[in-house]
């Protein structure tokens, strides 16, 4: 299948470091695998922009009709304090550390992680499969690479031979690391009483006594590496080749390189075709991180409850922020941006509002055909050329003035016939609907079950702040709540909430 109505789609591929033609290996088929959270704790803002850029992605390629299969994981095992090969799992860290079970913290932290992407209307993948419910086919995985020779145990552990996959492979490629370069640089000491080489990782970890999360395997009790998940999963579901593998440029190097050794030295084949990495978000210039102290949470960003927030901004004037900048690029975060992007916002939005008001007329322009069309194929154009969102958004702003025109019945032969209306809305509606997932905020609060596991995070941060006496603190919560349509209520039993 081609898609000749748009035109070809033009993506980025950080394995070529090229713009490339996107050609798909079964079309209509794309799959479509990108990395998902580790679920230990909430969701941050820079989070959110990675998987908000595939979901754009996903949106596009569906919209100019490939049939999708998308496969996002959930890490809930395996991903250890600090990305390296010792220590502690930070899943059965942060289990000791809120006294819970392991899959308690998981399954809470899930739960939180498909709130925040119903808030910011990220849709869900076709497929969302979990390392702990793929051990067989990562000790399959494992027991292939041993065959192959580019694995090796050591005490129950089992470790990829990066050095000898370097002989005859390109490790490092996706990357544009050198092997020699890397071990002259590398002061990775942790597990080197096991480990050949600094640069070689773990594919499957003995569990001490201690460990929480642990399977039997022919090595031992213990648990699959961070790295081996992915690349066990994606190709699963998706082939032992296949078309896009996304994520965030900080996974880059090792996590999706790792991917490519293991694969190759499993199966004999590279997974994939076309990587693509969005970039992070900053603030004054800094990465977004917890560590840094400027990683919003969303209940943070909603409720301006945070020292680098003037104000609480809702979740669509937050993707519409980040749209306005492309996937590509650094982004970053100011509250003058954000202010802009709230105006802008509510600009587009008011535009559809009015286009889904008019009603056709007798006596219409018959330029506003013309127009329509140099916008269709201009958007289209943007989007096929990397995702240019930033672009399309400013094609949407180019009509309203036309828009507005007909509303004011400026003129006699302002307004639109009914084709033109139906027309005007299915592209409007299409670009910035279902491409960019822009929504009026009244539907986004319209979602109980998207908001409810905040509105609770914001019910427990005025408790707290009425246990301080912090009055003007609990008051500006619950203002903010009412601006999107929540309304809280103060009963002996504690307090609910309800749509205004």
């Amino acid at each position: 299948m081609s898609v000749p109505t748009h035109g070809p789609l033009f993506l980025t591929n950080t394995l070529t470091r090229k713009k490339e033609e996107f050609v798909p290996l079964r079309p209509p088929h794309v799959g479509l695998y990108v990395c998902g959270p580790t679920v230990y704790s909430d969701v941050h803002l820079g989070n959110v922009r990675s998987f908000l850029t595939f979901d754009v992605l996903y949106r596009w390629l569906t919209h100019i009709g490939y049939n999708v299969r998308y496969v996002r994981n959930i890490t809930d095992v395996g991903h250890l304090v600090g990305d390296v090969d010792e220590g502690e799992d930070k899943i059965a860290k942060r289990a000791r550390l809120e006294q819970l079970e392991p899959m308690e913290i998981v399954q809470k932290y899930t739960n939180g992680f498909h709130d925040v992407m119903r808030l910011f209307n990220v849709l869900p993948p076709s497929i969302e499969p979990t390392a702990t419910g793929h051990l067989i086919e990562q000790i399959g995985m494992v027991e292939r690479i041993l065959k192959s020779g580019y694995g090796y145990e050591a005490n129950g552990s089992v470790y990829f031979d990066v050095s000898k996959y370097a002989e005859k492979h390109a490790y490092g490629e996706l990357s544009g690391r050198k092997i020699d370069e890397l071990m002259t640089n590398t002061r990775d000491t942790e597990g080197m009483d096991e480990k050949r080489s600094p640069l070689d990782f773990a594919i499957w970890k003995k569990a001490e006594p201690q460990h929480l999360m642990k399977w039997p395997s022919p090595w031992g009790e213990g648990f699959p590496g961070w790295h081996l998940e992915c690349s066990a999963m994606s190709t699963k579901y998706l082939g032992l080749t296949f078309d896009i593998h996304g994520g965030g440029m900080d996974l880059k190097f090792p996590h999706h390189e790792c991917e490519i050794a293991q694969s190759v030295a499993a199966d004999g084949v590279a997974p994939v075709r076309y990587w693509m990495h969005g970039n992070m978000l900053t603030v004054n210039g800094r990465k977004m991180a917890k560590s840094e102290g400027n990683g919003f949470t969303p209940e943070e960003l909603l409720s301006g409850n945070h020292k680098l927030l003037e104000q609480g901004y809702s979740a669509m004037t937050v993707r519409f922020f980040m749209l306005q900048s492309h996937y590509a690029s650094t982004l970053d975060f100011s509250n003058a941006a954000m202010q802009a992007a709230e105006k802008g916002l509510e600009r587009l939005m008011a535009a559809l509002t009015t286009l889904d008001a008019l009603t056709p007329v007798a006596t219409f322009d018959p330029a506003h055909d013309t127009t329509l069309d140099a916008l269709i194929k201009s958007a289209n154009a943007y989007m096929n050329d990397d995702l240019n969102t930033p672009r399309a958004i400013a094609v949407l702003f180019e009509g309203i003035p036309v828009i507005n025109n007909a509303a004011a019945k400026r003129e006699d032969r302002s307004g639109f016939s009914a084709e033109q209306l139906s027309r005007w809305r299915e592209f409007y509606h299409g670009i910035a609907g279902d491409v960019l997932g822009l929504q009026h905020e009244q539907r986004v609060v319209a979602n109980d079950r998207a908001l409810d596991g905040l509105v609770q995070e914001f019910i427990r941060m005025r408790a707290e702040a009425k246990a301080r006496k912090d009055f003007a603190a609990s008051d500006a919560i619950r203002d903010k709540l009412v601006a999107f349509g929540i309304v809280l209520k103060d009963t002996k039993e504690g307090t609910t909430w309800e749509r205004a």
